[in-house]
């Protein structure tokens, strides 16, 4: 496959300048009766990016994702999907340039790899069916699987067979709605290399997941939503957003008055001492004051095993900001 647009891929963790977008969101609300399934909601997303959206059960996420792939209309609000403002007339025109691979993959057990695409083929009504395919095959490693029957595969071969399905229209924006729900760690491991083989190849990818480390490693930015859009940036910005840096400080044995050590340092603006035994030290710059920290303990003649910075992963970010199971508090 080629990248989307004949635009560089856009290396993990970079900051994504987006000169024109292919999704633009602009306070979208998508009410089922009096319930709000999200609620003003605004992003962009630009062309070669993969974005992650993130949220508890019922937050809206799959729901975002039939709206923007033309299956629900929104109660209010707008979008702009692969460059079509999003309306009934345009629906055909947009999921013509998109692609949606939904939880389930929805293929037909009775019949081949083969067959199962090109049945999809014709839908989109494409030409030169069988390059297509061979394409796509060979995106997912699946060309000498071309021949088996659905229903005789794994469920992350599965998988793999509706990621080609979706790349058969060389979609604008490919739409992955929980592409590893319910794989083991080899078929999720899988998956995960093929989107990051995507990605390098500069495909836009709108990626909904429970899995946070999968958001970590695959995305550009990744939004965080629980009806209203809490959060949005790349992981690394969100961790310094809501987390205070700090230092980890393992000594042999605990030192008789930390007080005394660290609370003479200017650096260090609090500390506190672990579950573990380590020292837990608040600074503003981990670099400049781990030197510090460490000429400091050696003046009270203790013994470092470890200084290191402490590092806050994405899924710290998410529990910080979401408690709640939103489907769970419907039922």
């Amino acid at each position: 496959m080629t990248p989307a647009h004949g635009r560089e891929p856009i290396p993990p963790g970079a900051d994504v300048s987006r000169p024109d977008a292919a999704l633009v969101v602009d306070h979208l609300t998508k009410r089922f009766g009096q319930r709000a399934a999200y609620e003003d909601v605004s992003f962009e997303v630009g062309y070669g990016e993969v974005f992650g959206f993130l949220g508890p059960n019922g937050a809206g996420k799959t729901t975002m994702v039939r709206t923007l792939g033309t299956l629900l209309a929104p109660t209010s609000g707008s979008a702009v999907v692969a460059g079509i403002p999003l309306d009934l007339e345009a629906g055909s025109h947009i999921r013509a340039r998109i692609s949606i691979m939904p939880e389930s993959p929805g293929l037909y057990l009775r019949l081949t790899v083969a067959e199962n695409l090109e049945c999809f083929a014709g839908l989109y009504e494409l030409t030169d069916i069988r390059e297509r395919i061979a394409k796509g095959l060979q995106a997912v490693n699946l060309t000498d699987r071309a021949n088996d029957l659905c229903g005789s595969l794994s469920k992350g071969l599965r998988q793999r067979v509706a990621l080609a399905r979706a790349l058969l229209n060389d979609p604008a924006v490919l739409f992955l709605d929980e592409p590893t729900s319910g794989l083991d760690p080899v078929a999720t491991r899988d998956v995960h290399e093929l989107i990051a083989a995507l990605r390098d190849q500069g495909v836009t990818i709108f990626l909904t997941t429970h899995r946070l480390e999968e958001a970590e490693r695959l995305c550009h930015r990744v939004a965080i939503l629980n009806t209203t859009l809490l959060l949005i940036g790349r992981p690394d910005e969100l961790r310094e957003r809501l987390f205070t840096r700090g230092l980890d400080v393992r000594t042999r044995v605990p030192l008789a008055d930390p007080g005394a050590v660290f609370d003479r340092l200017a650096d260090v603006q609090g500390w506190d001492q672990s579950a573990s035994g380590s020292y837990v030290l608040q600074v503003t710059d981990p670099d400049a004051t781990a030197p510090r920290v460490a000429r400091a303990l050696v003046a009270v003649d203790a013994d470092i095993l470890s200084l290191v910075e402490t590092r806050h992963s994405l899924e710290d970010v998410y529990l910080e900001l979401v408690e709640d199971d939103v489907e769970a508090q419907r039922r």
